[in-house]
């Protein structure tokens, strides 16, 4: 998803029309990401579609003034750090006949 995608989704999501707070909105998108990646989120989840709703509340969160983030946002964010995409997934638990032989020392 690109940011301009990503700032379309968020403004949609929280029923704001017009452009005259775009510079405000993408700050806010942007320090979302920043602690979403500092949090541990990857790349290839902060690039993808799901991010939208964790980031659309992050900026609730941060455009309503108080400054704190929300625990749903805490505990979406978290998750989303646990996340792994399908190729890492894949990665880790792709185990081939030739990695066990290997392991076990056994010909093959």
């Amino acid at each position: 998803m690109t940011k301009e995608e990503l700032l379309k989704k968020v403004k949609s999501s929280l029923n704001i029309t017009g452009n005259f707070q775009d510079e405000t909105f993408t700050e806010y998108i942007n320090e979302v990401l920043d602690f979403l990646r500092d949090a541990g989120v990857g790349e290839s989840v902060l690039q993808g579609n799901s991010i939208a709703g964790v980031v659309t509340r992050g900026v609730s969160d941060l455009w309503n003034g108080s400054g704190e983030l929300s625990p749903y946002f805490m505990q979406r964010a978290t998750q989303l750090a646990y996340k792994l995409s399908d190729k890492e997934n894949h990665d880790l638990c792709h185990v081939t006949d030739a990695d066990i032989h290997q392991l076990t020392g056994e010909g093959g």
